[in-house]
């Protein structure tokens, strides 16, 4: 009973102090260490990373927006904002079915990929602004758009630390898009799920050993201890085996190193995007050295897969709560038992 009564004040708590989080000194908007913004009677000042804008509000709200990336999609996806979207590249990564009955209706054109983007294509479409993730490769694009009187706006959204920063980018979204309070609300929905279900996982005393990801080559890019998949485990009350780096990133290891550090694992998550057991250990042999292969559970994030796209990679990036919850759901299936995984799935 008093570990209910705990459960019960501490969510209170959280909901109640998560809209703090978002508010900063001087009336900016913080969505994260790197992105923010502010109003004043005629500019929006918006500072992502490197780059800071004073847009004109007689500029906004944007109509009509071409996406570079396909995980800004996933924002647009849950604010029913689909039909804003004039242009949008490599449209077979794209999940959503809603984006590509457009597509064939010819509402949202193709604009190229990440290899070459249409330039041509994209000022005829006269976006309000193109939304994208800076790739130095393509500064030479960038500037030709702007010539041509297009806003490019550079949001990457990968290199926050944390899954719910990623989430609050719908309050940048929603504010240059008009959709400022149903953002705010989706956020908060979203946040609010999230913290509840830490507390949730908080109570389970077990604490399955977990490792993460899988080679590439000759390199296990193990997640570092204060990386984004690092801080879901955590949050979902698993024991990652490499919780005691400090690296952000992935780290490049041998798979003599990530062998002997997983030899209690229990639980692979991220392995890839095989289809089974067996499709795994074809991609490398030495999988079958390791007990989490041989005895424990292997999960994937292909649930949502659709040919070359793939969801996890699209809503997954808004929704952390999801992330979050299939994480719980694998690694402490009793507290979610009517629970159906969203993103991830069992290889057999």
């Amino acid at each position: 009973m008093k570990a209910k009564i705990f459960q019960i004040i501490a969510v209170f708590f959280i909901l109640a102090c998560s809209k703090k989080t978002v508010e900063g000194a001087e009336g900016w908007t913080v969505v994260s260490e790197t992105v923010k913004y502010r109003q004043n009677s005629d500019i929006l000042t918006l500072e992502t990373g490197a780059s800071t804008y004073n847009l004109p509000l007689t500029k906004l709200p944007y109509r009509r927006v071409v996406l570079l990336n396909a995980s800004l999609v996933g924002y647009f996806t849950e604010l029913g904002m689909e039909e804003s979207i004039a242009g949008i590249s490599s449209p077979e990564y794209i999940y959503s079915p809603k984006i590509h009955q457009l597509l064939n209706a010819g509402e949202i054109r193709n604009v190229g990929n990440e290899q070459k983007y249409n330039v041509e294509k994209i000022i005829a479409l006269k976006p309000d602004a193109v939304f994208t993730n800076r790739i130095a490769v393509f500064q030479n694009t960038y500037e030709l758009l702007e010539k041509n009187g297009i806003t490019v706006i550079f949001l990457d959204e990968y290199l926050e630390k944390d899954a719910l920063s990623k989430s609050r980018y719908l309050l940048v979204v929603g504010k240059l898009m008009g959709q400022q309070e149903q953002a705010q609300k989706k956020y908060e929905k979203i946040k609010n799920s999230y913290d509840s279900l830490v507390v949730l996982a908080s109570e389970v005393k077990n604490r399955p050993a977990v490792l993460a990801n899988e080679m590439y080559g000759s390199q296990w890019y193990l997640p570092g201890g204060h990386s984004i998949i690092a801080g879901l485990i955590e949050d979902a009350n698993g024991n990652y085996i490499n919780a005691g780096s400090k690296s952000e990133g992935s780290e490049a290891l041998s798979f003599e190193e990530v062998y002997a550090r997983s030899k209690n694992a229990e639980v692979w998550v991220n392995a890839g995007n095989h289809k089974s057991r067996q499709d795994l250990l074809r991609a490398n042999l030495n999988y079958s050295k390791m007990n989490v292969f041989t005895s424990g559970k292997i999960y994937t994030v292909t649930q949502k897969e659709r040919r070359k796209s793939n969801d996890y990679f699209e809503s997954g990036v808004v929704r952390a709560d999801l992330v979050l919850k299939d994480y719980i759901r694998i690694f402490h299936p009793d507290l979610l038992p009517g629970y159906d995984l969203t993103y991830h799935k069992e290889l057999k």
